[in-house]
């Protein structure tokens, strides 16, 4: 069996990957965030037969120390560990830094050094800012709209510079807005469930006009598997998309229409990005990914969203629905 790593593994999208490597037969190392509960994050959520499959180690992805030894032995590493949410980095920019750009450059000089067979590191469509043009394929230019978005364009930065100097055989996989089972109440999918299932007769979000491109987060999973099994990816950036976009507007409407239609949409000043930062419009390309591997989208957006909804409806227990969540 191959071995593998994934750090964030304790994280959302972390999280279904591990479960999806295992069921593929990979054996994986899942490194998670050290802390003194010795909680796995949503790791402990998953099945026992999974989890008894996994090989754990506890660490922090801003520790190069930490990050070469459980890379040894590894012959794939899944770099997903990072800072996402976007308010909070306007706040506190230095820990983006030390975690998305240092941890990254950690991962990479321990691939370097330990000769890693494969690397794929996750970006964002938020490194591409509001859409010059539609879809947006690989090409298009990189605007740091938010300290997050800059921080993700470092280390995206510098993974292909590992590519380029050492050969270091990086990928970098750019997922476009992933939703699902187990994401954090910050994204506003799960923002706008969770203030519908506690019944609120109002839900306050932000604007309503962005627009963005929605992977269902099992075919994101998905997508990072198919781009490791093929050479063809090594030393290139490859989107993860649906090619279909909806409004903030339009998505909560249709999610009123299925929870509660008789909830309001109230506008909320503090959920509000500054104008310039903003990302108006993301709709992704995922003609480069299908070209390269043999990835397609596996779930509708109907499909992903009954999914998820049930998700929350069992587990609105651990939400905080009335809180504004950076």
């Amino acid at each position: 069996m191959k071995k593998v790593l994934v750090t964030g593994a304790d994280g959302f999208i972390g999280s279904h990957l591990v479960e999806k490597l295992v069921e593929e037969g990979y054996k994986v190392k899942a490194f998670v965030y050290y802390n003194s509960f010795n909680s796995w994050g949503w790791l402990d959520s998953i099945s026992k037969e999974v989890l008894s499959e996994i090989e754990i180690f506890a660490g922090d992805i801003r520790d190069p120390n930490g990050i070469r030894e459980s890379m040894r032995g590894i012959e794939e590493a899944y770099h997903l560990a990072a800072l996402i949410a976007i308010p909070f980095s306007y706040h506190s920019p230095d820990t983006y830094v030390d975690t998305n750009i240092k941890g990254t450059l950690n991962v990479l000089q321990a691939a370097r050094e330990l000769e890693t067979s494969r690397l794929l590191v996750t970006s964002t469509s938020e490194v591409y800012g509001t859409a010059q043009y539609v879809p947006i394929d690989e090409k298009h230019p990189l605007q740091g709209q938010s300290p997050y978005s800059a921080t993700k364009i470092g280390a995206d930065r510098l993974a292909e510079s590992f590519y380029r100097s050492f050969n270091v055989p990086v990928t970098i996989v750019r997922p476009f807005n992933t939703y699902g089972p187990r994401q954090s109440a910050r994204a506003v999918i799960p923002t706008i469930i969770t203030q519908l299932l506690s019944g609120k007769n109002e839900i306050r979000l932000g604007s309503l006009t962005p627009t963005r491109d929605f992977n269902y987060v099992k075919d994101t999973v998905n997508g990072f598997v198919e781009i490791a099994k093929s050479d063809m990816t090594i030393g290139e950036e490859i989107n993860i998309a649906t090619q279909q976009e909806i409004s903030i507007g339009h998505l909560a409407e249709e999610l009123i229409r299925q929870i509660n239609p008789s909830t309001k949409i109230v506008c909320d000043e503090q959920r509000l990005r500054p104008e310039k930062s903003e990302v108006n419009r993301l709709l992704g390309s995922n003609e480069k990914i299908k070209r390269l591997t043999r990835w397609e989208p596996q779930y509708t957006f109907e499909q992903g969203l009954a999914e998820t909804i049930e998700f929350f409806r069992s587990n609105l227990h651990k939400y905080k629905a009335d809180i504004y969540n950076l």
